[in-house]
């Protein structure tokens, strides 16, 4: 139950306004109108209160939206009226931020909302994928069947995410413990040693060029460490800034698709997520012309962007989609080969979701070679930093026995 404030107006042309307890604003209407009161406005009561923990609340994950687009599917499938499935998975649903967002929606199903206007008012939970394919859904009556494939695509991109974060764990802490490691031996053993080669130097004998450098770098470090560290922050957050600039992020990604390890990995990621997003929305009758435009923005890459940006104004003026893809030279030529038949053949939703699997089986495999080759560089620098480090300090004591 929840307090609504009303305004109404009699029959005399009065003004009557209180508080009235109703489980949705419908249940306050039809009680005005049995009073014979003609509404004038009907808001929740507690609209406006600050509600602290709010700000602390974190988005949904996406696997926790997919799941609730898959049990929404499955009722509705089943024949549980629209309502009632929102009111049940409103209580059920385990995560607390995604629990109030589907109350939420049922209440506004309640007032009258269509489902697609509902979903669309929480459009920082659900990107535009999912709210054009459930207003597809809602007006070609096919609404079970577009949110269990959009709760598919969510599913595999949320899988293919946590295989390339899972890959870079391994590499991220080998390059920390590098770091680590290093820092210890520079602050912790090589300032033992520097008396000792004080000494050596005292006595007119000549450092080796490896320890002459090593105690350089420590000096450099000890002097100019923090303001080469708020260097390093700096132009980090200026790169930051430049990537929501059109400029710096065309640069940006042009240099990613380029670079000799990473650039096949960022193509076929960026091609796999244009494939399956602009296949899923077809697949799921949502016109071309608004599918391209919601692809191009889900792309992550500027350059891909602006070529099926072009595809939209190429395709509205009644030319081919392939013809400005393909000049983009951005899609692998196999790749280009099976959308442009499969445009001619009129299957090009079945093609790009094939195409969008094939993509990301191929991406796995360079991210498992990527990480790969990255674990044995990772161990051979660490290890090169430490023998380097211990030959700096050995040497000189080899130098002193030697002498002696």
């Amino acid at each position: 139950m929840s307090e609504f404030n009303y305004k109404a107006k009699t029959r005399a042309g009065k003004d009557v306004s209180g508080v009235m307890v109703a489980n949705t604003k419908k249940d306050v209407l039809d009680r005005l109108a049995a009073q014979k009161l003609f509404p004038i406005s009907v808001e929740d009561a507690h609209k406006n209160d600050v509600d602290v923990g709010k700000w602390f609340q974190s988005k949904p994950p996406i696997s926790a939206v997919s799941a609730f687009l898959t049990q929404l599917a499955e009722l509705l499938e089943n024949g549980v009226p629209t309502l009632t499935a929102f009111q049940a998975l409103g209580k059920q649903t385990p995560n607390p931020a995604l629990r109030e967002i589907v109350a939420d929606i049922g209440d506004q199903v309640a007032d009258g909302q269509s489902v697609d206007a509902a979903f669309a008012a929480h459009d920082k939970v659900f990107d535009d994928l999912t709210l054009s394919v459930i207003k597809a859904g809602s007006e070609g009556a096919f609404l079970e069947s577009a949110l269990k494939r959009t709760a598919k695509f969510l599913e595999d991109q949320a899988e293919l995410r946590s295989k390339i974060t899972s890959a870079m764990i391994y590499p991220t802490v080998l390059c920390v413990v590098g770091v680590l490691v290093v820092s210890v031996l520079l602050i912790a053993f090589v300032p033992k040693f520097e008396p000792m080669f004080e000494s050596l130097v005292a006595s007119g004998k000549d450092l080796p060029i490896c320890t002459v450098w090593l105690l350089a770098f420590r000096s450099f470090c000890g002097k100019y460490g923090l303001y080469a560290l708020g260097v390093i922050v700096a132009l980090f957050v200026w790169a930051r800034i430049q990537t929501h600039t059109k400029s710096g992020r065309r640069f940006l990604d042009k240099w990613k698709l380029k670079a000799p390890v990473l650039g096949p990995v960022a193509q076929a990621s960026c091609v796999s997520k244009l494939c399956r997003v602009l296949g899923t929305l077809l697949q799921n009758g949502v016109p071309i012309l608004r599918a391209l435009e919601i692809s191009s923005r889900s792309t992550g890459n500027a350059l891909l962007q602006d070529a099926v940006e072009n595809a939209v104004d190429a395709v509205s003026a009644g030319e081919p989609l392939s013809r400005p893809l393909m000049e983009s030279k951005l899609i692998p030529p196999n790749a280009m080969t099976m959308i442009s038949i499969a445009e001619e053949s009129n299957t090009l939703e079945k093609v790009l979701i094939n195409l969008a699997d094939s993509l990301e089986r191929q991406l796995a495999k360079k991210v498992d070679l990527m990480t790969r080759l990255l674990e044995p560089m990772m161990l051979l620098l660490l290890a090169g930093a430490v023998f380097y480090i211990i030959i700096a300090l050995l040497l000189p004591v080899f130098m002193m026995t030697q002498a002696a």
